[in-house]
């Protein structure tokens, strides 16, 4: 989102260098997500846009998910509004990414690394928290 940490360079490189790529696909009307395969950085302008001003796949767009494959994931990107140092993120009231998380726990591989990229003015003393809320591994962020 334009608020968010851009990861269009990310991707990119991901790209270049012969990896996998997945990103999410929002189920309406749900907390539900899936993290599903995407075939080049070049596909993502051609995704549709979601009401958020996202692209992804349309829900009835079949593509590889991430937890239908024995790999699974090595690392999450996560969006928040906000994040404290200890790992606590404030996401957008929806539980996607909890929800997904909590779901990658049960794949063999298990839950991947997850870091957070925001920008200093997101970092708070202290973020709260429910129980259904994942901590991510990592908040990367630019120092004062």
């Amino acid at each position: 989102m334009s608020d968010e940490v851009q990861t269009a360079e990310i991707i990119k490189d991901i790209f270049q260098q012969g990896k996998e790529c997945f990103i999410p696909q929002y189920k309406l009307c749900s907390n539900h997500m899936d993290m599903v395969k995407l075939a080049s950085y070049e596909e993502i302008a051609s995704l549709p846009l979601t009401s958020w001003n996202i692209h992804q796949p349309a829900e009835s767009d079949a593509r590889e998910n991430a937890l239908s494959v024995a790999d699974g994931l090595d690392l999450i990107l996560m969006p928040g509004l906000g994040f404290d140092k200890t790992g606590n993120r404030l996401g957008r009231g929806k539980g996607y990414y909890d929800t997904y998380l909590e779901r990658c726990t049960h794949h063999p591989k298990g839950k991947p690394y997850t870091i957070a990229l925001a920008f200093k003015e997101q970092i708070c003393d202290v973020v709260p928290v429910s129980e259904n809320d994942m901590k991510v591994d990592e908040v990367l962020f630019e120092p004062n």
